[in-house]
């Protein structure tokens, strides 16, 4: 049986990148190899209980509030090498015309230059980076190569 190849799309060091399931659109966001997990900019997280379920309540790029049942907790070092414990949910995000349900880390990052920080473990097989490049909107590689 013949596996279906994923189509590799060429990205840039930013890119802009939609959340549709978290009603955010056109986010600018760094892709980062280094950085293993994506990451999103949240403040105000708390964990409460509603019906005995612990449901996530938290708030994103433009302040709107964000409840989610399914959600983890994962030590995960900060871009000073320091384990922290961060809330993980998972969701839909858009770079480009793909559309990929991944994990993303909720953290602080209001003292960093991008809200969204897109890690290689979303990036494995479906994107290449060329860091000369910057909003490419994931243009196909093969219209590069001609």
């Amino acid at each position: 049986m013949l596996q279906k190849q994923a189509k590799i799309k060429l990205i840039g060091r930013r890119e802009y990148v939609d959340f549709p399931l978290l009603s955010i659109t056109h986010v600018e966001a760094k892709i980062d190899t280094g950085a293993y997990t994506s990451s999103i900019h949240c403040k105000h997280i708390e964990q409460v209980k509603i019906d005995g379920k612990d449901v996530l309540h938290f708030k994103l790029l433009d302040d709107t509030v964000h409840c989610i049942e399914h959600f983890t907790r994962k030590h995960i070092k900060n871009s000073f090498g320091e384990k922290e414990e961060r809330y993980i949910i998972k969701t839909l995000i858009r770079i480009g015309n793909k559309r990929i349900l991944t994990t993303i880390s909720l953290s602080d990052r209001g003292n960093m230059r991008y809200p969204v920080l897109i890690g290689r473990r979303l990036l494995k097989g479906k994107f290449m980076v060329d860091v000369n490049l910057i909003f490419t909107n994931g243009l196909n590689i093969k219209k590069i190569n001609t």
